[in-house]
């Protein structure tokens, strides 16, 4: 096996294009050409939180990975919510309604079993040495017969083990297929260090170490190519030379902490009321920062985060989105604006690198 132990995923991603460029294997896929590390790839986290990738080589939109954590959070599976911030994710989906193996539907409403996550949870606090709290995404009947064949998206990550150390919750995931360019050291850095953090914030510790165990470890060959010309290898003495981690250097920090309220079950009520107010207004700014002060969240407390992180990331996506359908300059620079409104200093970066990208 070999172990990629990195700080966090902004110095995981040069080094995994580096070990697919030294010893990359050139194989046929179901989804295309890819090029595939010749055996187990083991990425570690030792700052899992610090899940935001600020290259602008590999230009990762960070509206949808933010949104796409909350979103797997609130247990849904629905494709136009998310298809709201990448277009492309609606061509997964079989029936053009639903994900059948999106994550968040996985963790918390496909099994017959109680919410995953709050077993999770409750486990830990119960049971602080437990060696046995696994949350599943594999379903054997709906991914592993012969008839899923047919499905467009299954689970990729198909397990993920929690356990507490000198109070420190460290979380490994398994992933049985990982593009490290879309997923690894994309969306997966982030949406399942979220998953991380909430969980650890739940139980009342700190996050620990963060281990993606991926069983083959890739990158399609089109994609890969292109990759490599913008972010070329470089050997290990040289690396850190070559490649700046903003976090390591002070320029950014990640947001203090995820779940501030001492009842998470509110902390998902008043997720899934946000993001109702949100998937249900696309392309309408003026009715999400209100969200907080209406009656539809009677008697609960809305965490700062909801207020001064979530609510600028979204306002500020539907304001580029009218600026992508209007041309207007002022939707873009009121974009721009509203995500400099984030407190989270690298989110509010990403945001805001993203969109000077874009700028006329």
């Amino acid at each position: 096996m070999q172990v990629v132990k990195v700080r966090n995923v902004n110095i995981a991603l040069p080094l995994g294009l580096t070990l697919l460029y030294e010893d990359g294997i050139h194989r046929r896929s179901r989804g295309g050409d890819v090029i595939e590390y010749p055996g187990v790839v083991a990425t570690v986290y030792e700052q899992p939180r610090e899940r935001v990738l600020l290259s602008p080589e590999r230009d990762a939109n960070p509206f949808f990975h933010f949104m796409e954590g909350l979103w797997m959070l609130d247990g849904r599976n629905d494709v136009d919510s998310i298809a709201h911030y990448v277009k492309r994710m609606g061509k997964f989906s079989d029936d053009n309604t639903t994900l059948h193996g999106a994550y968040g539907h996985r963790w918390r409403n496909h099994f017959s079993c109680r919410d995953q996550l709050l077993e999770v949870i409750n486990r830990l606090q119960t049971f602080p040495e437990d060696r046995r709290v696994v949350l599943t995404m594999w379903d054997p009947e709906a991914d592993l017969l012969i008839d899923s064949l047919k499905a467009k998206d299954v689970p990729c990550n198909t397990h993920v083990y929690f356990k507490l150390r000198e109070n420190n919750l460290d979380m490994t995931v398994c992933c049985r297929s990982n593009d490290i360019i879309w997923g690894a050291y994309g969306a997966n850095a982030v949406h399942m260090s979220m998953l991380q953090e909430f969980i650890a914030n739940a139980v009342d510790v700190e996050v620990g170490t963060y281990t993606q165990i991926s069983d083959s470890y890739h990158a399609y060959h089109d994609v890969y190519s292109e990759m490599i010309d913008k972010i070329p290898p470089v050997d290990v003495y040289s690396f850190h030379h070559v490649y700046r981690d903003p976090y390591k250097c002070g320029e950014i920090k990640p947001y203090n902490k995820m779940v501030n309220t001492p009842d998470f079950d509110q902390w998902l009520y008043v997720n899934s009321k946000f993001l109702e107010v949100v998937f249900a207004n696309p392309a309408n700014p003026q009715e999400i920062r209100p969200w907080a002060a209406t009656s539809s969240i009677p008697g609960y407390d809305i965490d700062p985060f909801f207020i001064y992180v979530a609510e600028p990331i979204a306002i500020a996506w539907e304001h580029y989105k009218l600026f992508k359908e209007t041309g207007v300059k002022e939707d873009f620079d009121n974009a721009v604006e509203e995500a400099k409104r984030c407190i989270a200093q690298d989110w509010r970066t990403a945001c805001v690198q993203w969109l000077d990208r874009r700028a006329i």
